[in-house]
């Protein structure tokens, strides 16, 4: 099967992951700060460097915390300030997700992000993966205008969530982008791509690299209980990127 129109998201973390994201061919880039936590809103910095670095898309998340997506009025306020600072800095589009405690989507606040990200484009996030009623949900967001959803069909992965991924799609009838993201890797791109019709796919790139630190204090951490390494860290790799987008085109 060949795939040459199929675009590839690469989700990032920092100034040089989009650079690599770039520089391995991918379409667009989604800008996140703390991955750990399944993406946070990036720095101004981080932004505006990455912004003057690629020239592909960016999109940048606008997610005030980690943990669940109903948030507080003042939660809400950090969230439409950070719109307007990420369209200032150059972002191409913006990434939201809100629900109301009931697990539906929070279209009332979710209009009035979408409102202040105009003319960016709008993606809603896999917050769409904690809602109650997918089918209702997506009916939601393509009345509130969104541009594409992001979603694992609802399960730890997208190679699991496949049969709903397919479902969205046939009923979204290109009123909406669905985007498969979660999971995706080298070796099960192919199969979503191909069972579900997707043209678009969001998935991270990225290898682990060593601390550049010869010091290393053992006893001092600077994390939580869950303890990411101290002394390594996974940065977005070109020649990564690039496999993926020649599997796609292959």
């Amino acid at each position: 099967m060949s795939t040459p129109d199929l675009s590839l998201e690469i989700c990032i973390d920092s100034v040089a992951g989009a650079i690599a994201a770039q520089q391995g061919g991918a379409q667009r880039v989604e800008l996140c700060a703390n991955l750990l936590e399944g993406g946070t809103t990036p720095s101004a910095g981080t932004i505006a460097l990455a912004r003057q670095q690629i020239n592909i898309g960016l999109q940048v998340i606008i997610r005030p915390r980690g943990g669940d997506f109903c948030y507080s009025d003042l939660e809400f306020s950090v969230m439409q300030y950070d719109i307007v600072q990420a369209k200032q800095l150059g972002a191409n589009g913006i990434v939201i997700g809100m629900l109301l405690p009931d697990g539906a989507i929070d279209k009332a606040r979710t209009a009035q992000l979408v409102a202040i990200a105009r003319p960016l484009n709008v993606t809603f996030h896999r917050a769409f993966d904690m809602t109650r009623d997918p089918a209702q949900a997506l009916e939601d967001l393509i009345e509130l205008g969104i541009d594409r959803v992001l979603t694992s069909g609802q399960e730890d992965s997208a190679l699991e969530g496949l049969d709903l991924i397919t479902a969205l799609v046939q009923q979204a009838k290109q009123r909406i982008i669905v985007m498969p993201g979660g999971g995706v890797t080298e070796r099960n791109l192919k199969k979503i791509v191909s069972q579900s019709g997707v043209r678009e796919i969001h998935m991270t790139a990225r290898g682990e690299i060593d601390s550049q630190m010869t010091y290393r204090n053992a006893n001092a951490f600077m994390g939580g209980t869950l303890r990411p390494p101290e002394f390594s860290r996974l940065e977005t790799e070109a020649n990564r990127v690039k496999a993926l987008v020649d599997l796609a085109k292959a």
